[in-house]
């Protein structure tokens, strides 16, 4: 394991925002990542676990603990089943099983961060969802103190969600096991308008699996979702906010507000959500709330490709950021009674 002293986080997060940790300590086996864990129990240390550094906000002053980086190197695969250790890149991965003509997880192509964040999230996009293809995680269960392996039903995921993110101090994710599906080297059926748009198929059609893989990572970089450090845009945490999930009676008042304010007859997006559930579009709030692509005048602005992401235009404070995030909140609260609910997971700060 290799151990630095008041060293610094920006540049192991995609915002390039934060202070120094007290200690960092970089773990290469799943045995350094659990020996780590247990020390920092033992002793009564804060802990922060870092991957792909992709969802993480954490403060100007640093994090007072130590910091796990988690570089853990594995990809196995046998048959449709794959196992990826956390610490491997997860857009390495889903381009691996591409190639290997397995479908299943092709459509979460150029998400940044570590295999060992998804199912955290419950990372989706453009259709797919980690829950649909995930079979078992194994973690490190700090309350047992014990390595454990959680099935599908037992990650209780959901939007965004998890049994991890709901009990963020309890498991530290080793490895992620899938199964994906042979289907002769085409893709999952898609399921997201814009993609079956651009491929020029139908909902639910299927293409070769390295077509809707470059049209994902196209639409993606047409929106600044994929990394590139010349790219400013991409200094961000990709979706700042999840899409609000409404019932019914909260959706009915939410469309009276928007006809109050648009005009009669002004339809929001609207997507079902389960039984008596709407879901509709935080960046569609956040636009027609009058925060448009490129807004800001300072270090901290949205996307000039997508107003979804809040951005470091390079010489950005964390409390900058978190300025502009209260801004849109209170914005889009005043415009249309919604509180939007932060994605990446905030470190020694609040929004």
């Amino acid at each position: 394991m290799q151990e630095l002293h008041d060293a610094p986080l920006a540049p192991l997060t995609t915002f390039r925002l934060g202070g120094p940790a007290t200690r960092l300590i970089t773990a290469t086996t799943d045995a350094e990542v659990v020996a780590a864990v247990r020390e920092a129990d033992d002793t009564g240390t804060p802990l922060l676990l870092i991957g792909g550094g992709s969802n993480l906000v954490i403060g100007d002053k640093g994090f007072d603990g130590t910091a796990l980086r988690i570089a853990t190197t594995g990809f196995v695969l046998d048959g449709t089943r794959l196992e990826l250790a956390a610490g491997e890149v997860w857009t390495d991965a889903v381009a691996r099983s591409v190639e290997a003509g397995l479908a299943g997880i092709e459509c979460l192509a150029g998400i940044p961060g570590s295999a060992g964040a998804t199912p955290i999230q419950n990372v989706g996009a453009y259709g797919q969802e980690v829950s649909s293809t995930i079979t078992e995680v194994v973690a490190y269960d700090r309350t047992a103190r014990e390595t454990v392996t959680l099935t599908n039903a037992e990650c209780a995921f959901s939007y965004r969600h998890s049994r991890f993110k709901a009990d963020p101090d309890r498991y530290v994710v080793l490895r992620v096991r899938f199964r994906l599906e042979d289907a002769e080297g085409l893709s999952a059926p898609i399921r997201y308008a814009e993609t079956a748009r651009v491929l020029g198929v139908g909902p639910g059609d299927r293409v070769p699996l390295a077509a809707a893989r470059e049209t994902v990572l196209g639409l993606r970089s047409g929106k600044g979702m994929v990394l590139d450090p010349e790219d400013h845009d991409t200094w961000s945490a990709g979706s700042f906010f999840t899409n609000p999930i409404l019932n019914d009676e909260e959706f009915a008042a939410f469309h009276a507000r928007v006809e109050d304010r648009l005009g009669a007859g002004t339809v929001p997006p609207a997507y079902p959500a389960g039984d008596g559930h709407t879901k509709t579009s935080a960046a569609w709030l956040i636009d027609k709330s009058g925060f448009t692509k490129g807004y800001g005048s300072g270090p901290a602005r949205i996307s000039t490709k997508h107003t979804l992401a809040l951005t470091n235009r390079g010489e950005a404070t964390t409390e900058d950021l978190l300025a502009l995030a209260r801004e849109v909140v209170a914005g889009v609260h005043e415009a249309f009674g919604i509180t939007l609910v932060n994605e990446p997971v905030t470190v020694g700060v609040r929004l």
